[in-house]
C-alpha cells in the first residue's frame, strides 16, 4: 500500500496520483507537482488515501511545494500568453491558407514549451508554420492534431441531460460506444437523441451498459410467454430501472397490457430470437421444405459456366462446322492485385528554435 493524492490539470477530467511526501493537502488546494514535462500546477482532487501499487504507474512523483502567490500568478500569466498565441496561431495559418481550427494552447509551467491543440479534415503540412511559430514565441512548439471528441473534453460545455460534459467532468479516457448499446436501453435510435455535443454516441450509455446487462440477465425477454396472477401472456416491454415487465393477457376478445414487478411472473416458454446466421433448416415450422413449380411455367434450361443454355453452345459449334480448325479460346491472364492499407495517424510535429 502507498499514499498517494489525486491532482488535476486543467479541468480534463481525468485525476494523476501523487507521492503527498508527508505532506497534509486539503481537496481544493493549488500544488505544484514534478511531471514527464517538468513542474506543472495542479489542484487537489482527492485527499490522501492508501491504494494497492497495482493501482500506480511507476515511477510516482512527488508533491513539490503547495503553489504560492507568486505560483498562482504565472499561473495567471500563462493563461493571458495562451489566449494571445492562440490567436497569433489562427492569424499565421490563415494566411498560409491551412484549413486548421485551433482548440486551445498549453503553456508549460515554466514557459519553455507550448502545445497547439487544433482539428482539421485531413492531414496538413504545418511544417512551416511550427518554425515561424518558434521564431515568434522563442520556445519549444508542438503541434497535435485531435478529433471531435477530444474536442468537445478540452472545451467542454452542457450534455443534453443538462449536466456538465462526462468527458471533461470525471470520465478519464475514451471508450467505444456502439448503436447496439442504445437498442440494449430501450433508447430511441433517433441520432439528435442519442449524441453529445461532439456528435458522437453519448458517452454515458457505455457506463450505464453495466447496469442494463445485470438487469437483462434475470429478467425475462421480450416476447416470452409468462404465467401472472391474471394469467398467461406474452411480455410486451421490459423497464431495467423499475425492474417490471408489460405483459399482454387475453381477456375474451380484448387484450389488455398489464405491468407486473419481473418478481412475480414465471417464464413458461422463453422467446428465441432468430441469428442472421441460423439456416432455414431450424424453423422447418413456418418454411417448406420444396417448392414446387406450377404446371404452365417451363422447365429451366441448364446453364453453363457463362451463363447461356446448352442448346446456345450447340448451336455456335454447328456455325464452326466446315469452316476451318478452331482457333483455341484466349483466356485473359489474371492479375492479382495488390491491397492498400490507409490509416489515420495523430499529427504532432515539434520545433526547438
Amino acid at each position: 500500500m502507498a499514499k498517494v493524492i489525486g491532482v488535476r490539470f486543467r479541468n480534463t477530467g481525468k485525476s494523476y496520483y501523487f507521492d503527498p511526501d508527508g505532506k497534509e493537502i486539503s481537496v481544493g488546494t493549488d500544488v505544484i507537482v514534478e511531471t514527464a514535462q517538468g513542474q506543472e500546477i495542479g489542484r487537489v482532487t482527492m485527499a490522501v488515501k492508501e491504494v494497492n501499487e497495482e493501482q500506480i504507474v511507476a515511477p510516482l512523483k512527488k508533491v513539490v511545494r503547495v503553489a504560492t502567490r507568486a505560483d498562482e500568478r504565472k499561473a495567471e500569466e500563462n493563461a493571458e500568453k495562451e489566449a494571445r498565441a492562440l490567436e497569433i496561431a489562427e492569424e499565421k495559418a490563415a494566411a498560409k491558407g491551412l484549413e486548421m481550427k485551433f482548440i486551445r494552447v498549453e503553456y508549460a509551467f515554466d514557459g519553455t514549451k507550448g502545445v497547439f491543440f487544433f482539428t482539421s479534415e485531413g492531414r496538413v503540412d504545418f511544417r512551416e508554420l511550427v518554425k515561424e511559430l518558434a521564431s515568434a514565441f522563442h520556445m519549444r512548439i508542438e503541434l497535435r492534431q485531435i478529433g471531435v471528441r477530444d474536442e468537445t473534453k478540452l472545451l467542454g460545455g452542457l450534455g443534453p441531460c443538462g449536466q456538465p460534459c462526462c468527458c471533461n467532468r470525471f470520465l478519464g479516457g475514451f471508450q467505444p460506444v456502439s448503436i447496439k448499446m442504445a437498442k440494449e436501453q430501450g433508447l430511441s435510435l433517433n441520432p439528435t437523441k442519442i449524441s453529445g455535443l461532439c456528435g458522437r454516441l453519448m458517452c454515458c450509455l457505455k457506463y450505464e451498459q453495466d447496469t442494463y446487462e445485470k438487469a437483462h440477465r434475470k429478467m425475462p425477454s421480450v416476447g416470452a410467454e409468462v404465467k401472472t396472477a391474471d394469467g398467461v401472456g406474452r411480455v410486451q416491454e421490459v423497464n431495467a430501472l423499475k425492474e417490471t415487465v408489460k405483459v399482454t393477457i387475453s381477456n375474451g376478445d380484448q387484450f389488455e397490457v398489464r405491468e407486473f414487478p419481473y418478481t412475480e411472473v414465471q417464464v413458461t416458454r422463453p422467446f428465441h430470437r432468430r441469428k442472421e446466421n441460423e439456416s432455414s433448416d431450424s424453423l422447418s415450422e413456418d418454411v417448406p421444405e420444396t417448392e414446387e413449380l406450377p404446371a404452365s411455367a417451363p422447365p429451366e434450361k441448364e446453364k453453363t459456366r457463362d451463363g447461356r443454355g446448352k442448346n446456345a453452345n450447340k448451336e455456335k459449334t454447328e456455325q464452326k462446322e466446315g469452316s476451318g480448325a478452331e482457333k483455341p479460346e484466349h483466356r485473359p491472364r489474371r492479375r492479382h492485385g495488390h491491397g492498400r492499407h490507409n490509416g489515420n495517424k495523430e499529427q504532432s510535429h515539434e520545433s526547438n528554435h
